[in-house]
């Protein structure tokens, strides 16, 4: 612009030079108010460049503060899933016992069964001449159905009981306390003493007895796979006791109310053939008219 003005100041007039002054000025002007303007908008951008600077700073640390507490979270769930994992695995595990058991006793009776069968062809024909006997026993049957299954020794005074050969006479108190809890109706109660009788005194003359008669608390409460567990330690501890055919006739009965009639039957045919003599024996014959 100079160069222009210098180059026309020869034929320009004073009033151009003037008005190309005021130009000129007019221009520096605004050129001076954008170079304000450009270091304000510098000095601004600065300080949102220092602001996000500084946002991203303590976003990072908000990052990694969340981070590690997330991160504890998880690893005390990871802990309690894995306590509660164990928990549940040991609970599975333990109820799988009973069953373990049962199907032992099952697979047992099953081998028993194939035995039996066999020879109860042979006893068929001596069943049909017992038909008037049974009638007569009927009314007993239902009696003894529906109780335990037979009734125990006599019990009266703690004399009586120091007379059994091999029982003393505190032995003798803390039976007769369990029996008589019993015979109340306190199952639970009974069940505790009969342990705490065979605990104490586990080879006596009455300790089938008192298993037996955890097996029938059991059996009343209508736990029928532990009344059957029961039932047989009678036979397995005391295989000499005179408790095992009530034993095997209750575990019968207990494999009836579960809907396993096969089992039943095997045990029922073992009484009658083992203990032919015994009032189980009778009893069973008639359970197996009914099953047939």
């Amino acid at each position: 612009m100079l160069w222009i003005a210098v180059s026309l100041g020869g034929c320009a007039t004073p009033e151009d030079v003037r008005i190309l002054d005021r130009e000129t000025q007019r221009l520096q002007y605004q050129f001076n108010q954008i170079q304000k303007e450009n270091d304000s908008f510098k000095k601004e951008t600065d300080t949102v460049k220092k602001e996000l600077a500084a946002l991203r700073a303590d976003s990072q640390a908000e990052n990694k503060r969340l981070q590690a507490d997330l991160s504890l979270r998880l690893e005390n769930l990871k802990s309690e899933i894995r306590t509660l994992s164990t928990e549940m695995g040991e609970y599975k595990e333990f109820l799988k016992r009973p069953s373990r058991e049962i199907e032992r006793l099952r697979e047992d009776l099953a081998s028993r069964t194939k035995n039996l069968e066999e020879k109860n062809k042979v006893q068929e024909e001596n069943f049909k001449g017992l038909e008037g006997r049974l009638k007569a026993l009927e009314g007993k049957i239902d009696r003894i159905t529906s109780k335990p299954v037979e009734v125990e020794k006599p019990i009266s005074t703690k004399e009586g009981f120091s007379e059994i050969r091999g029982i003393s006479t505190g032995a003798g108190d803390l039976y007769k306390d369990a029996y008589e809890t019993f015979h109340r109706g306190d199952f639970e109660g009974a069940r505790r003493k009969f342990e705490a009788f065979l605990k104490q005194y586990p080879n006596t003359e009455l300790s089938d007895n008192a298993q037996f008669w955890i097996g029938e608390t059991y059996y009343l409460k209508k736990d029928f796979e532990k009344a059957i567990l029961e039932y047989e330690k009678v036979i397995v501890k005391y295989p000499e006791g005179d408790k095992i055919p009530a034993a095997l006739f209750k575990q019968a009965l207990a494999f009836l109310e579960l809907g396993e009639k096969t089992n039943a039957k095997s045990l029922l045919r073992r009484v009658i053939e083992r203990y032919p003599n015994s009032e189980q024996a009778e009893i069973a014959k008639k359970r197996l008219e009914t099953l047939r």
